[in-house]
């Protein structure tokens, strides 16, 4: 058993908002007695983008503010204090050092621009004798056990997929042992409300398919009642390409999107529903999924920020067009193709649309109207509650055809719409104004 360390240790949450399967929490309660927690709701994510688009609007922010309660109630049972703050991390960090003899800060490793570019400021006003320590802590498939070399991650999924299943364990999950309720802190900390994050508070539309609220504990439940309640996930493969209600499709990308649900704990869930129920085409598409997350998040550690290039990972010369009134159109569900409308007018109103519909209405943006797709990413980024950057910049350039996509489509929305909107039921339900 190894000697704790005197000191205390800070655990810096970031999209790994939750206490089951958390490496860093693990590593803290193990190497310390003392472990407090934070997170930051960092104004910058706050703000308005270079398209004119708040980065975080109203959906994805009360969704984190339902998820930081949670996280705050869940680290609580195993006596851990979570202070919250609305500063800057780097503004914040060393204070904290100092106040708490903080000797070791634990969190997610990120890798994309804006959060190395935060972790550098931080870094830079810690003393020497704070360890910082980083772990990758958003895959399926650990990078450790993937690759050593990240620029000889397979363009083309299927390569990359097979290679994985053949070769590649999920890791277990990691457990966090409970301190004493010693460790608890006085905390004089607020989690701040919708309207102190400068938001209006808002009704829920009845309408969406996405009426679940944030944190680790409605992951797990929803989890629960897909795989063992209703057995839901038996069918995925057949429904996931619906459009109306909670159950054509799992649901889980907003929690794994914030952290609050990892990867592995759906993995290894689903294992447990094969030994129990039996496995089939279904089950596994649900993995399958979950390897294309991770696939994006490889081709982001392989290209870096050409994943926000307008050339994309290609580097492609396109004529792109940024035409303020075609893009409020297509915004606003305004364009000439009702099915694009229809999944536009859902987004705007609930925060959610359906994996058919995005693929659709990207395609739309870039290939029927020929606008500049990083408009159309930074104007998903705003609005869904699951945005997660890697997933969303991946699937944009694809789309676009500057990604991954080898064959470069173009998605014919009127033929999609006959064929999964046939009754016109998820067209109505969302272009009919409703008569009182």
């Amino acid at each position: 058993m190894q000697e704790k360390q005197e000191k205390t240790g800070l655990v810096w949450f970031r999209n790994n908002l939750r206490v089951n399967d958390n490496i860093s929490l693990k590593k803290a309660t193990e190497n310390h007695k003392n472990v407090i927690a934070v997170y930051f709701f960092d104004p910058k994510y706050f703000k308005i983008d270079e398209f004119g688009f708040q980065k975080t609007s109203k959906f994805r922010a009360k969704f984190l503010i339902e998820t930081i309660n949670d996280l705050q109630k869940n680290l609580s049972d195993v006596n851990i204090t979570l202070l919250t703050y609305s500063n800057a991390p780097e503004d914040k960090i060393l204070t904290i050092c100092s106040e708490f003899s903080i000797d070791s800060i634990y969190t997610q490793k990120e890798w994309t621009k804006e959060e190395v570019d935060t972790n550098n400021l931080i870094k830079n006003t810690l003393p020497e004798n704070v360890s910082f320590i980083e772990d990758y802590d958003q895959f399926l498939y650990h990078p450790n056990t993937v690759v050593t070399d990240f620029s000889k991650i397979p363009n083309v999924f299927t390569q990359f997929r097979k290679k994985l299943e053949k070769k590649v364990k999920i890791q277990e999950l990691n457990t966090t042992q409970k301190l004493s309720d010693t460790n608890l802190i006085e905390n004089n900390t607020k989690i701040p409300s919708l309207t102190e994050l400068s938001f209006q508070n808002f009704e829920e539309n009845k309408k969406t398919a996405f009426p679940f609220s944030g944190g680790e504990n409605s992951a797990l439940e929803r989890l629960n009642n897909y795989f063992f309640e209703t057995k839901k996930v038996a069918f995925y493969k057949k429904t996931r390409n619906g459009l109306v209600g909670t159950d054509y499709s799992t649901k889980f990308s907003a929690w794994l999107a914030n952290g609050s649900i990892s990867a592995k704990t759906i993995y290894w869930k689903i294992k447990e529903f094969e030994a129990e129920f039996g496995a089939n085409q279904s089950t596994y598409w649900v993995i399958f999924e979950l390897i294309w997350r991770d696939y994006f998040k490889y081709i982001s550690l392989k290209y870096h920020s050409k994943i926000f290039k307008i050339g994309g990972i290609l580097e492609k010369e396109y004529h792109w067009n940024s035409d303020s009134e075609t893009i409020q159109k297509w915004i606003d569900g305004k364009t000439e193709d009702d099915f694009v409308n229809a999944n536009m007018i859902e987004l705007k109103e609930t925060g959610w649309m359906s994996n058919r519909g995005r693929q659709n209405v990207a395609s739309y943006f870039a290939k029927e109207l020929l606008q500049d797709w990083r408009i159309g990413a930074a104007y998903f980024e705003s609005l869904l509650i699951d945005y997660d950057v890697h997933s969303n910049y991946g699937n944009w350039m694809y789309v676009a055809g500057v990604g991954n996509d080898p064959r470069d489509r173009k998605f014919n929305t009127k033929l999609q719409a006959e064929r999964y909107d046939a009754n016109h039921k998820f067209r109505k339900l969302w272009l009919d104004k409703t008569l009182f």
